[in-house]
């Protein structure tokens, strides 16, 4: 073992290397855009240079003059594509699905020329002149024409906040902001669209192979049976690439009315609004405590950016609300629409903004109370929903911080601002609470045994460099005694049993609870050949007494055969078990469902008892006296997040959460032109993500714990928790350094010189 692969504590599995490893370092994995199709055209996007307003003329005669260009879809030869509402259907807007000649944002896209090369379409292009009718565009929080929006859902609340705020020996109140992020995978939007008589196959890096297949159809007007959705591999994700976006049934169109396969590549700057993206939120959050430290009363007031005609949100007050016992308890959410395209899920994206402003206001309280922070926590730490008054499954809020600040040397710190320093470098530490709702889905799966003792695992799941092929493996593996190197994983695939989204952390909870049923299926018919039969060592014995383990079949009495002996004397071609795993407090028909792109999550904040995964982040920043440059020489997170099925896979993503919230501190903002609504840093060049010098120590500490009311597998999911706390633990941190409160994401030198 080593820190890559860290020793198992109790409920861990193995730390496995990646199933898939070899074949992502060598090249050889398939993902969408290396599937060879004969004879493609290619397409090349054409996208609107004003935020608002309407395509007035379209001029396509030098465009179509180029050499080798096939067609030009444009509005007006696209109006078989029918509109996907953005509610239920998992599509990114209802705002760009068609080609104009409204514009409702920048980016958007107005035409896709096809031709024989890509050379000749991007040239062809560039040669479409595009005359446009603008209108002035409301670009952010505080620009002229924006329209507010009260959304109004019943938003957590409880108790007396005005009275209890009164009361308070100490109220904290102050304005938080988050700013516009984009996900920026290192894969780009690809699409290929290959039609084969009335059937269409779609090779598209995608979150969710049967929410994209559904909602294709629905834009298609055809069956979804009729179309395969094709994702083995996907590279990078973070939710952009868990929805229907125009582009694909641009594609699928085209690829029909030329009669032959279309490959597109979007560029880089075309990823920033073809798709979605990070909407930029800002809270307002009130505080009240007693002098000892315990809070009577919290409000939080979230306002979030979205698009003119959607009305999409997170609403991170659900989450926000049932962090402490607060008391009294007051939230709401307002959507600011826009002239921008529609946001949509980017990793965490309830909590990450939400607990931002959380967690930089108990950091301010702590400073008011002249109380140090963790305590300020645990004083407020509770084990029950402080709203309904329901119980947390489990709740490690505290062990994380116990075991985090042992290991950053929390109890050295000085609390005054600025009282730590080293040269010219002023030293600033700070801490956060980390948190995720636990959401497990309906998954179907089928596992097949064959004579040979090896395992095939398949389920249109997605693995997103999460280590799904991995987990899933694992888990087929352990529940039938065998080695992982007996199992084969298909995923992402739509033809396979439906499988989730790959979002909301859920996918190795979801689809382990589901192997786990196959296999238990399987075993109990493998336990009764062992038993019933008239002849070997186990015959006889109770279905109970037995065992699976190393590829035999062992008895309570030590006596044992191997598994494919019995296989062999039983004459079993092979054994296939199909599962529809459903969880407990969604519906009853969520599987079937879920074949058809709908999605049902169980968890978080609903159902009998509170689910949510935990964990505690200490970071420390160096910020340079007259330079102002921060560095974060060090990071240490603790996670509570049930059981950890490997160890190795399950680092590297809380390692990598904790790097996007450093990104998200101190580098990540996507910079809007507020007088033209566009974005301007839409390139790997001018926006901001850290590389290796920017990262120091990053410590990973898992915390045990077993929680069996989560789901079958135990697993409460931990994609998504490390990059929650993050950012203002860096925050707390530089004000720790320097005494200056930046409350406005990114953090940059100009914000404190």
């Amino acid at each position: 073992m080593n820190a890559a692969a860290p020793q198992p504590k109790a409920n861990m599995g193995r730390p496995e290397p990646r199933i898939d490893g070899r074949l992502k370092v060598t090249g050889a994995a398939k993902y969408p855009s290396d599937m060879a199709v004969e004879n493609p055209a290619f397409a090349v996007l054409v996208t609107s240079a004003i935020a608002r307003g309407r395509v007035t003329a379209l001029d396509l005669a030098e465009a179509k003059a180029v050499a080798g260009v096939l067609e030009i879809f444009t509005h007006e030869n696209t109006g078989a594509l029918k509109p996907v509402p953005l509610s239920g259907a998992l599509s990114a807007s209802t705002s760009i699905q068609n080609l104009g000649p409204e514009i409702a944002h920048d980016g958007q896209i107005i035409a896709m020329v096809v031709a024989e090369t890509f050379e000749a379409a991007r040239e062809a292009a560039y040669r479409v002149k595009a005359t446009y009718a603008s209108e002035k565009p409301s670009a952010t929080f505080g620009s002229a024409g924006v329209e507010e929006e009260k959304l109004d859902e019943k938003f957590p609340a409880v108790g007396d906040v005005d009275a209890a705020l009164d009361k308070a020996a100490i109220v904290m109140e102050a304005e938080y902001g988050t700013p516009t992020q984009h996900h920026n995978a290192i894969e780009l939007f690809t699409t290929t669209c290959q039609w084969n008589g009335g059937r269409l196959t779609v090779f598209e890096p995608s979150q969710f192979v049967y929410g994209l297949k559904n909602s294709l159809a629905t834009c298609l007007d055809i069956d979804p049976d009729s179309i395969d959705v094709i994702s083995p591999y996907v590279g990078g994700g973070f939710g952009s690439k868990a929805q229907l976006t125009p582009r694909t049934s641009l594609v699928a169109l085209a690829a029909k009315v030329l009669g032959r396969p279309v490959k597109l590549v979007p560029t880089r700057d075309q990823g920033f609004t073809i798709a979605t993206y990070r909407a930029e939120t800002q809270h307002r959050i009130k505080l009240g405590a007693r002098k000892d430290g315990k809070i009577v009363a919290f409000e939080h007031d979230g306002k979030e950016i979205t698009s003119r005609p959607d009305p999409y949100s997170v609403a991170g007050v659900e989450d926000s609300a049932r962090m402490y016992d607060f008391g009294a308890v007051r939230t709401k959410v307002s959507l600011v629409h826009a002239d921008r395209n529609t946001p949509g899920f980017m990793r965490s994206p309830p909590v990450v903004p939400y607990i931002y402003a959380l967690e930089s206001a108990m950091d301010e309280l702590a400073v008011k109370l002249g109380m140090d922070p963790v305590q300020l926590r645990r004083i407020n730490d509770t084990q029950k929903d402080p709203i309904s008054g329901k119980p947390y499954s489990s709740r490690s809020l505290m062990q994380c911080y116990d075991q985090a600040a042992q290991a950053f040397g929390w109890s050295q710190r000085k609390s005054a601002p600025g009282a730590m320093q080293d040269g010219d470098w002023l030293i600033g530490w700070g801490c956060a609470t980390a948190v995720y709702p636990t959401h497990t889905g309906p998954a179907a799966v089928r596992v097949r045994l064959s004579p040979d003792g090896k395992v095939l695992v398949q389920t249109a799941c997605h693995d997103i460099g999460t280590g799904a092929y991995t987990v899933i493996g694992q888990t087929a593996a352990e529940e039938l005694g065998l080695s992982l190197d007996d199992v084969d994983v298909q995923l992402g695939d739509s033809t396979l049993p439906a499988g989730p989204v790959a979002g909301g952390s859920n996918t190795t909870a979801s689809a382990c609870s589901a192997v786990m049923q196959a296999c238990a299926a399987m075993r109990e018919k493998i336990f009764r050949a062992a038993t019933t039969q008239n002849k070997g060592a186990l015959a006889g014995q109770p279905m109970t007494a037995l065992s699976l383990a190393e590829g035999r079949i062992d008895g309570a009495d030590g006596t044992s055969m191997p598994l494919s002996e019995l296989l062999a004397d039983a004459n079993v071609g092979e054994i296939d078990e199909y599962a529809e795993f459903v969880p407990h407090g969604v519906k009853s028909n969520a599987a079937k469902n879920l074949f058809k792109g709908k999605i049902a999550f169980a968890g978080g904040s609903h159902g009998d008892k509170l689910m949510y995964a935990m964990g505690a982040e200490f970071v420390e920043v160096r910020i340079h006296k007259r330079t102002c440059e921060i560095r974060v020489p060090r990071i240490v997170g603790a996670f509570a997040g049930g059981r950890i099925v490997n160890p190795r896979t399950a680092r590297s993503q809380l390692m990598g959460g904790m790097i996007w919230g450093i990104s998200s501190a101190l580098h990540e903002a996507t910079e809007i032109d507020k007088g033209a609504a566009r974005y301007v840093n839409d390139n790997f060049a001018d926006y901001l993500v850290p590389v290796n010098a920017d990262i120091g120590e990053v410590d990973v500490i898992f915390v045990s714990e077993e929680d069996s009311d989560v789901n079958p597998a135990g697993v409460k999911g931990l994609g998504e928790l490390a990059n929650v706390g993050t950012a203002a633990a860096v925050a707390n941190a530089v004000y720790h350094a320097t005494g200056k409160r930046i409350r406005q994401l990114p953090i940059r030198i100009e914000n404190l010189l």
